[in-house]
């Protein structure tokens, strides 16, 4: 996980494509400066480094990093709504959710998001992964609540209603989800790290003795693909839906995995497809979300 985030930004650290979060080289866009656009002052922060020509045919050559709004005590689970082109997005310890859109700015949008519970707790108890489903309504990864959940009202006129998907495996509770993504026959894949629990592993709720990636299925089966990445955090297909890669934020083995999908949504043969382990212990981040666009190019935080 990503230790605090004062802002919500528009770019994203990269693996494949190796874009660096450093300071600017002279490949490098301006570094700070301010932008006037038609609906608000946007800042820009850091800059874009590209260390292979080929990056100029997936970010266009200038893009600056824009800082959207700030302020937030730890922003995780972007999901941008195209069909009201806003962006929607959790604020893990206040329990919100909250909408942005260039023609509105920032607006509350979900409270409670992850724990609906009645006694006082600290921590991480909010929503952190946020995703749609076939149908178009809102999926949330609940930390407070250790739950997949899907809001049972309309994403124009939201509401705290959840229906669960996803809260337990053979009798025990879920640590806390943090990622998701759907494959396209409708069954949902998502990672289940402790981020969410107070005390995390030492957390005396704390029912499972491992983290996993689970498969839950439209009829409502949990399937566990495998105990054996640490911290597993961010998920996500390959375009063809043939690979499934999932981060680890584990700081002593910061990697990225990628699995083969077979015929039954199983995974296996299971490999390194990115070790950023050095990179990670000199910056002090490790491995969190993660996309992958149409041409099959993975983004990683």
């Amino acid at each position: 996980m990503i230790n605090k985030l004062t802002g919500l930004v528009t770019g994203i650290c990269g693996l494949t494509l190796l874009i660096s979060c450093g300071e600017p080289t002279a490949n490098e866009t301006p570094k700070a400066e301010e932008k006037k656009d038609s609906a608000m002052s946007v800042r820009t922060t850091g800059g874009v480094e590209k260390l292979d020509p080929s990056f100029d045919n997936i970010i266009e050559p200038g893009t600056a990093v824009e800082i959207l709004t700030e302020g937030f005590d730890w922003s995780e689970g972007p999901l941008w709504i195209s069909g009201g082109n806003y962006l929607l997005f959790s604020d893990i310890p206040p329990n919100k959710i909250y909408k942005w859109s260039e023609a509105d700015g920032l607006q509350d949008y979900l409270h409670p998001s992850g724990y609906t519970g009645i006694t006082p707790r600290g921590g991480e108890p909010g929503s952190n992964g946020l995703l749609l489903d076939k149908e178009g309504r809102l999926v949330l990864c609940q930390h407070g609540d250790r739950r997949m959940a899907r809001m049972d009202a309309p994403l124009d006129s939201p509401e705290a209603k959840f229906v669960t998907l996803a809260y337990q495996f053979m009798g025990k509770r879920l640590n806390s989800p943090n990622d998701a993504v759907f494959k396209s026959n409708g069954d949902l894949y998502f990672t289940d790290p402790s981020y969410g629990l107070e005390k995390r592993e030492e957390d005396p709720g704390k029912e499972l003795p491992f983290k996993g990636v689970y498969r839950v299925k439209p009829d409502g089966m949990v399937d566990l693909l495998t105990k054996d990445i640490k911290w597993p955090n961010g998920i996500a297909f390959s375009p063809d839906e043939s690979k499934l890669y999932v981060a680890s934020s584990d700081p002593d083995k910061a990697i990225w995995m990628v699995y083969d999908v077979d015929a039954k949504g199983g995974i296996k043969n299971g490999r390194i497809f990115y070790d950023c382990t050095e990179a990670s212990k000199k910056e002090k981040g490790v491995p969190d979300g993660m996309k992958v666009d149409k041409q099959g190019n993975v983004f990683g935080t």
